[in-house]
């Protein structure tokens, strides 16, 4: 008999990525998507779909009598910079959407939990490489949330619930949403490059990230959702290297057939200058590791729109 797994934000980037795996692995699917940020063309087919928050606890009403075998919670508001515009609604979409859920898991008997957690609880730091049990420093609402987020589970997991906080790193790659133009470093710039033949850079070329293929995330999920890990644990997504945005600038100049116009503002708050993670931990514990670099992913996704 098929596993039903719900996935939360199958209409987004990550969500429909990862939803359309558990598919191809004969799961039987389900979503909830607000469709603030998605677009419900890019939910898979054969996906059970309900509009709506899941923070609101009557949308959960229709699984009532659905036995799921995990919930994977990947919906969610996924801006620093728009969680200072609204910082209450960012607590609903990532913190109080997780409790709920949370919830349902215990009065419904799934004891499955994976969450799309984020590098950004570490904020800056001065390390060559962000380990799990570093010192947590969030610089936004944004990574406020996801960390009240991940204390939720780990007290849930005392009720059974075995819970896996995945904190992704900067997630790129063909379907990203290159609309959204507050999240998502290398799709902004694409998405400057394709509409104007120009890249407005908010904050220092120096500023580095570490970034990580979406095909590479999805199947730390599918590791996850596999594992046999009891109680709360958390583990970096992350590729172990540092691209700078000039990096990112010249593989976008290189790729392109116009000519792109540089130019820079100052940053947005809450951003972070530079972070690269270790990802010794999740090798050992799910057997996952990055297979794409960041020019083989970003030319990817540059063939992808042109």
């Amino acid at each position: 008999m098929k596993k039903n797994i719900l996935v939360t934000g199958a209409a987004g980037f990550i969500g429909s990525a990862v939803a359309s795996k558990l598919i191809e692995l004969n799961y039987n699917v389900y979503t909830i998507d607000n469709l603030s940020t998605g677009f419900i063309e890019k939910i898979p087919n054969n996906v059970k779909f309900i509009k709506g928050n899941t923070y609101d606890k009557n949308i959960l009403q229709n699984f009532s009598k659905v036995n799921f075998y995990a919930i994977l919670h990947i919906a969610g508001q996924s801006s620093g910079e728009i969680s200072f515009e609204n910082p209450v609604y960012d607590l609903k979409s990532n913190t109080e959407s997780t409790l709920n859920l949370l919830q349902f898991c215990k009065n419904n008997g799934c004891n499955k939990f994976i969450f799309a957690s984020t590098m950004s609880v570490y904020g800056d730091s001065k390390k060559d490489y962000v380990e799990e049990n570093d010192n947590l420093n969030p610089k936004s609402f944004y990574s406020i949330g996801k960390i009240a987020s991940e204390q939720y589970m780990k007290i849930y997991s005392q009720f059974g619930i075995n819970s896996i906080a995945l904190r992704l790193f900067n997630v790129y790659g063909p379907g990203q949403n290159m609309t959204n133009m507050k999240q998502g470093m290398a799709s902004i710039f694409l998405s400057q490059a394709l509409n104007d033949n120009s890249i407005i850079v908010k904050g220092s070329l120096e500023r580095y990230r570490d970034f990580v293929y979406i095909d590479d995330v999805v199947s730390s999920f599918v590791l996850a959702l596999d594992s046999n890990i009891k109680g709360f644990d958390f583990f970096n997504v992350c590729s172990k290297s540092m691209t700078k945005v000039s990096d990112i600038l010249k593989i976008i100049s290189q790729e392109f057939p116009n000519k792109i116009e540089i130019s820079q503002e100052k940053g947005t708050p809450g951003d972070i200058f530079g972070i690269v993670g270790c990802n010794k931990k999740i090798l050992k514990n799910l057997n996952w590791k990055p297979t794409y670099s960041f020019n083989e992913g970003m030319i990817r996704m540059i063939n992808s729109l042109l």
